[in-house]
């Protein structure tokens, strides 16, 4: 089978190879990959900024078909549907794991940097992590259900949302996206903030239900929430971009008292005024992967309607494509793109 390897440390040293096709051991599911999602994960791990175990096929979210069990396995058969949570092994035994925070877990090794992951025809993962797909999400869907599982873990179970509140968000990329529907959902209003780049992907953010949408670069952000709130300012702002300044207009923007929360990853130190946090006494929460409720949280939004992730998968690219699709990537080529092994 082929697979997009991370062959060695260093930039780049990433390839196409001929891999043999993994079996299933004891307590074990073989799924056929359908579909894989690039995420800004895979793009630290191309230049070296994120810790992996090299030679290891990359990739962790996917969906794809059930094509072997392992002994002992129970309550699945070949054919079903599936995704899959991306923790291979965790400790079980230490205070996160028991606490049911496995993303704490300082022996987590993960699908895609420390095991073999998805950029691959198949995939082998303990039977523990899979999840059957609603009868209504196709595979391109399905293979959003990670990313939109850390989004429900950092937008709605870390933090604390009550229904009528305002939120503004900045960058209307997938994470963005996601996060726009989560808070929906939740019954709170959304304000999503992004420059002149995003105009097509705040066309998608009004489809996908967004209240208001603002170019930054050419609107009055601050004056438009303001409006929407007596004056106060947000009651939550969600960083969803992963850029300095963006994190900083969002201290502008959020109330007394109100709630910042970190989604979005910077790959690097920003400038950001910590006082406004005391000044303006906020509650800053940051995320970090998925928990096992998280899962079923996502699952059960995309069950419903209440979450569409099937409109964000605009870019298809085959094996032999990643370079094509690296560079679309960083070129902020459309939303989502994901491989069709």
């Amino acid at each position: 089978m082929k697979g997009v390897m991370k062959v060695a440390p260093g930039v780049g040293n990433v390839e196409t190879r001929e891999l043999p096709e993994p079996s299933p051991s004891v307590g074990q599911v073989k799924i056929r990959v359908k579909a894989a999602g690039i995420c800004g994960t895979d793009i630290h791990i191309y230049y070296d900024e994120f810790k992996v175990n090299p030679p290891v096929v990359m990739g962790h979210e996917l969906s794809g078909v059930v094509a072997e069990l392992g002994e002992g396995v129970t309550g699945l058969k070949v054919g079903d549907r599936v995704t899959s949570e991306t923790y291979f092994h965790t400790c079980g035994w230490c205070r996160y794991c028991r606490a049911g925070k496995p993303n704490m877990c300082a022996e987590r090794k993960s699908i895609g940097s420390h095991v073999n992951g998805a950029f691959a025809e198949y995939i082998v993962v303990p039977a523990g992590l899979v999840h059957r797909l609603p009868d209504n999400v196709d595979f391109l869907a399905g293979a959003l259900t990670e990313p939109l599982a850390c989004v429900v873990h950092g937008a709605l179970e870390v933090p604390h949302l009550i229904p009528g509140e305002l939120a503004v968000l900045t960058g209307p990329g997938a994470i963005g996206l996601l996060t726009l529907q989560v808070v929906r959902s939740a019954g709170v209003r959304v304000v999503v903030l992004g420059t002149d780049v995003d105009e097509e992907r705040l066309s998608l953010a009004r489809e996908l239900g967004a209240d208001y949408t603002v170019n930054v670069q050419r609107e009055d952000a601050a004056g438009l929430v303001k409006g929407l709130t007596d004056g106060f300012g947000a009651d939550i702002v969600y960083e969803c971009s992963g850029a300095g300044p963006a994190a900083q207009q969002l201290l502008g923007l959020v109330r007394k008292a109100g709630q910042y929360a970190q989604v979005g990853l910077f790959g690097k130190p920003v400038t950001w005024d910590l006082e406004q946090v005391c000044y303006k006494q906020l509650s800053v929460t940051g995320t970090l992967a998925t928990v096992p409720s998280s899962w079923h949280h996502a699952l059960r939004l995309m069950a419903q309607g209440k979450v569409r992730t099937g409109p964000l998968a605009t870019n298809l690219f085959p094996l032999d494509g990643w370079p094509d699709a690296l560079a679309a990537f960083e070129g902020r080529k459309g939303v989502k793109l994901l491989f069709q092994p």
